[in-house]
């Protein structure tokens, strides 16, 4: 080969390294603070969703990627991000973030607590658990004397991890059984009759374009004659498949869900299920979503599949925090959609607002009154437990159900 062919070549390799060089120079990403500044505060609450824009006061260009901020556990993190600077280079910053819990333990207690001479008081429908903290410290102090009438001052107090305290005051009454004396009353009052609400009323004034009125049901229930469910104005129904006997209890089949289910599809009413659960864990919650799957695979539900979580006097000795059994319920549902059913979470309005805070899922609302003031999305109202239909012998819920994806 000539000298001048060896020579151009190696000119060629000459530019393409250069050319090589330069796309990687220009393309490297430098470590760079310089091209942003921070605002003061750097810390988010725990569970709450952040973003890195949310800490940076003023930046020369734009972000471009960043790493996801985990939020669910407490500490300080320290997040990168690529950032474009003011020349259009790359650059990458680094920021430290403090993951923090500031909120109390949510403890629902009475103000005042009685109890007869000589027995101990009964404490058990206090609850006490944490949003982050598996178990957090629950303790009554105070000295009362269960032998002596009288009022005894008590403090509850509930602490988490974190340091954040909740105190209470409560008073404590012990006293004396107050003996019959079997006197008769001057004026004998009449017995009053039951109240209840009218299926026909609920039709009358909340059936409408956007609305569907139906029931939900269980062995309580009893036989059920569905014929005259429907023709009361009944569009659907909600069945309990089966419940589960207390914390890592088996899982029972309700009774009545064979015959009940059967029978409110021959008569073309829209199905949708409910599971009573005490799920501990994500694991328990996907067994039970699985279990209730092999029970209903064989039916045509058009409606969702719900979790019905309500053992809340269980919920201490769980040793689960409020988050935890957000995700529980979250796992049993995921776990339902995955098998493409329709999951659903059923809660009151005042366990939706102070324990299902986290879930992200459609909402069965139960708030027995004519108008509710849930502020927040649900799919479905159940408005009443002593509702009265054709068809049912005793008190059954009546739901509203939307026809819209939500209603607020």
């Amino acid at each position: 080969m000539s000298k001048k062919k060896i020579l151009i070549i190696a000119i060629i390799l000459l530019i393409i390294a250069i050319t090589i060089l330069i796309i990687y120079l220009n393309n490297r990403i430098i470590d760079d603070n310089s091209g942003f500044t921070l605002k003061d505060n750097l810390q988010t609450e725990v569970y709450t969703k952040a973003n890195i824009k949310d800490y940076i006061d003023k930046i020369d260009g734009k972000i471009l990627k960043q790493d996801p901020i985990n939020t669910k556990k407490l500490g300080t993190q320290e997040i990168s991000f690529i950032y474009l600077n003011k020349n259009n280079q790359k650059r990458r910053g680094t920021i430290q973030i403090e993951i923090k819990d500031t909120e109390q333990p949510l403890v629902w207690i009475n103000n005042n607590y009685s109890t007869k001479v000589g027995q101990e008081p009964n404490f058990d429908n206090i609850i006490c658990v944490d949003n982050y903290d598996n178990k957090p410290k629950c303790e009554m102090s105070g000295n009362y004397d269960i032998n002596t009438p009288g009022t005894y001052n008590l403090k509850y107090k509930a602490e988490d991890n974190s340091g954040n305290i909740f105190e209470k005051n409560i008073t404590l009454t012990v006293y004396e059984p107050v003996t019959n004396t079997h006197s008769t009353p001057s004026n004998t009052k009449q017995p009053q009759t039951p109240t209840f609400t009218d299926f026909q009323t609920v039709l009358t004034n909340y059936k409408n374009e956007n609305t569907e009125i139906g029931i939900d049901v269980s062995k309580w229930q009893g036989d059920i004659d569905f014929t005259k469910v429907k023709n009361a104005g009944a569009s659907f129904v909600m069945i309990r498949v089966g419940s589960q006997s207390g914390t890592k209890g088996e899982y029972v089949l309700d009774p009545y869900f064979k015959q009940n289910i059967e029978n409110a599809l021959q008569n073309n009413l829209k199905v949708g299920i409910y599971f009573y659960s005490y799920a501990d864990s994500e694991k328990e919650a996907t067994k039970q979503a699985n279990w209730v799957i092999d029970q209903i695979k064989d039916y045509n539900i058009t409606l969702p599949v719900v979790f019905d979580f309500e053992s809340f006097n269980s919920f201490n000795d769980m040793e689960l925090s409020i988050f935890g059994l957000n995700q529980v319920a979250d796992t049993f549902i995921k776990t339902l959609e995955n098998n493409g059913y329709i999951g659903v979470l059923y809660g009151s309005k005042n366990y939706l607002n102070a324990i299902w805070k986290y879930h992200e899922q459609p909402v069965w609302l139960a708030h027995y009154t004519n108008q509710t003031d849930y502020d927040k999305e649900y799919f479905m109202w159940q408005m009443c437990d002593d509702g009265k239909i054709d068809g049912i012998n005793g008190y059954v819920d009546i739901d509203i159900l939307y026809k819209s994806s939500s209603k607020n």
